[in-house]
């Protein structure tokens, strides 16, 4: 196993020669190089698989720290606001990933054709799962990755190895978590519901219990499984989403932070400031410098 992750790692490095995140020709396929540990960053992880091949990372969730490394793969089941950073890297032993993106429609329909045993009556899981990558995974990856070699092939193997790893997905250790997200009417697909409504609508004040009601549950029920599966309240969610958008806002366009605030719903200039900080670890103005300087290296 050692040496196949080895040999991903190896094909990572070939295809990320410099520090960044490089997209390729799969459009749902992103690799990553890092060749020193990052401070940690707030940010947005959306339903996908990440594997390490080299380096160490870790995610904070909550309360839920995550820590996963070379030959581990995490898989994130609704879009979740994180804390990530590398912790483990070096200009000789760069830390090198890959993000694969995931279908939830087409999760949802190989669910249904597949004979998968009954989920356990337990709780749903949390949001994310680390789990050790078996051997049919890597090597399904592996060959996903070499497929870039050949790109008038990519549109039509492509596809066909990336339903590949989602059956893998479905029924190996991260099957349970997937599961419960797409089971119609289980407390996970209720509140991805949810959560979807408000990414759609994170900008207007919002009545939680109205919420609530429209997936069919109690508020106080509601609130459990809404920090059951994402680490936070509803209300702490509404926040990271608005504040995530500020920061979009300013770096890519250019807004002053008091017209940002007013654009993504707050009505104090001062408590969106303060608000920012505590996510971002500095107040808007100093913290765009701040991304802007690294994004130029």
């Amino acid at each position: 196993m050692k040496m196949a992750v080895d040999i991903l790692a190896s094909e990572l490095g070939r295809l990320a020669q410099s520090d960044g995140e490089h997209p390729t020709a799969i459009e749902t396929l992103s690799v990553f190089r890092r060749s020193a540990p990052t401070e940690p960053m707030a940010c947005f992880y959306t339903l996908g698989l990440a594997i390490a091949a080299q380096g160490d990372k870790q995610v904070a969730l909550g309360d839920q720290v995550i820590d996963y490394g070379a030959g581990q793969s995490l898989l994130t089941t609704v879009d979740l606001p994180v804390v990530a950073h590398i912790t483990q890297a070096s200009p000789t032993r760069p830390y090198l990933g890959l993000l694969l993106t995931l279908d939830a429609h087409a999760l949802l329909q190989l669910a249904t054709e597949m004979d998968l045993p009954p989920l356990p009556r337990e709780p749903a899981p949390r949001a994310i799962s680390v789990s050790p990558l078996d051997a049919a995974m890597l090597d399904a990856v592996l060959r996903l990755v070499r497929l870039l070699d050949q790109p008038r092939l990519v549109a039509h193997i492509a596809p066909l190895v990336q339903q590949e790893i989602m059956v893998r997905l479905l029924s190996g250790a991260h099957g349970p978590y997937l599961r419960h997200l797409l089971a119609v009417g289980s407390p996970s697909h209720q509140i991805a519901k949810a959560m979807s409504w408000l990414k759609q609508h994170f900008r207007s004040d919002i009545l939680m219990d109205e919420l609530a009601a429209s997936v069919h549950m109690s508020p106080s029920t509601f609130r459990q499984h809404f920090r059951a599966l994402t680490g936070m309240s509803p209300v702490q969610y509404q926040k990271q989403l608005r504040l995530q958008e500020a920061r979009q806002l300013m770096l890519h366009h250019g807004i002053d932070a008091g017209s940002t605030a007013t654009r993504v719903g707050y009505e104090s200039a001062s408590q969106f400031s303060r608000d920012y900080s505590r996510l971002f670890g500095a107040p808007p103005q100093r913290d765009i410098k701040r991304m802007r300087e690294l994004a130029h290296g």
